[in-house]
C-alpha cells in the first residue's frame, strides 16, 4: 500500500499523456476503469483513517445543543483536506506501475 501522505500526486488538475495511461492495458477505457476502482479504494482508506483519527479527539455530550469545536479535530481535518484527491493518487500509482490488475476474461 502506498503512503498517501508522501506522494508526488498533483493537487490540481493536470493533463496526462493518453498513450501512457492506456499502455498497461492497451485500452484507455479499461485503464480508466481500473484507475477509478483504485481511486474508490484509496478514498475508502483515507475516509476510514480520517474517521479513526477524529474519533481519538471526539468529545461526547448528552446535549445535542452543545457543539464542541476541538482544535485537534480541526487540524486533522485541514491536513486531510490538503492531501491530493483519491483519483490523483490512483493515477500516480497507475503511471508508476504500482497497481495490480488482471482481466479475468483473458486467458494467460
Amino acid at each position: 500500500m502506498m503512503d498517501h501522505k508522501n506522494t508526488n500526486a498533483p493537487d490540481t488538475t493536470v493533463t496526462y499523456d493518453k498513450s501512457k495511461v492506456e499502455a498497461p492495458t492497451g485500452n484507455i477505457y479499461e485503464a480508466i476503469s481500473i484507475i477509478a476502482k483504485r481511486a474508490d479504494q484509496i478514498n475508502g482508506d483515507l475516509k476510514k483513517e480520517l474517521v479513526e483519527k477524529l474519533d481519538e479527539f471526539a468529545t461526547y455530550s448528552d446535549s445535542l445543543d452543545e457543539v464542541f469545536e476541538n482544535k485537534e479535530q480541526i487540524e486533522v481535518s485541514k491536513f486531510y483536506e490538503k492531501l491530493p484527491k483519491g483519483h490523483a493518487l490512483a493515477v500516480e500509482e497507475w503511471l508508476n506501475d504500482k497497481v495490480y490488475f488482471r482481466n479475468s476474461e483473458k486467458k494467460d
